[in-house]
């Protein structure tokens, strides 16, 4: 593999992983939001739910916990996880090739 085929490769690595942090940080901003009872009313309040429902779409109602913290940690907790763990064991092939 040639050094600008390994550059590529790193650059794009590099993207994917700064890609899945935001999302996952999108999503921990609001459960952090959640958690802290946050003014709903507030504008960005309101981008960071929507973005976070968005995000984890798939997961936010997976669990029936009794308490609404719980399914907001653990659904929205999940979404973050996976974000990060897929994004950057992607990142990662992507390096070694």
């Amino acid at each position: 593999m040639s050094p600008s085929q390994r550059s590529g490769s790193n650059q794009a690595a590099t993207i994917i992983i700064v890609i899945a942090d935001i999302m996952a940080g999108i999503i921990g901003l609001w459960i952090l939001m959640y958690l802290l009872d946050a003014n709903r009313a507030n504008d960005l309040v309101n981008f960071l739910q929507d973005a976070a429902r968005w995000l984890a779409g798939w997961s936010w109602d997976l669990f029936t916990f009794d308490e609404a913290w719980a399914r907001v940690v653990a659904g929205y907790g999940l979404a973050a996880i996976v974000y990060l763990f897929a994004g950057h064991a992607l990142a990662n092939v992507l390096r070694r090739h």
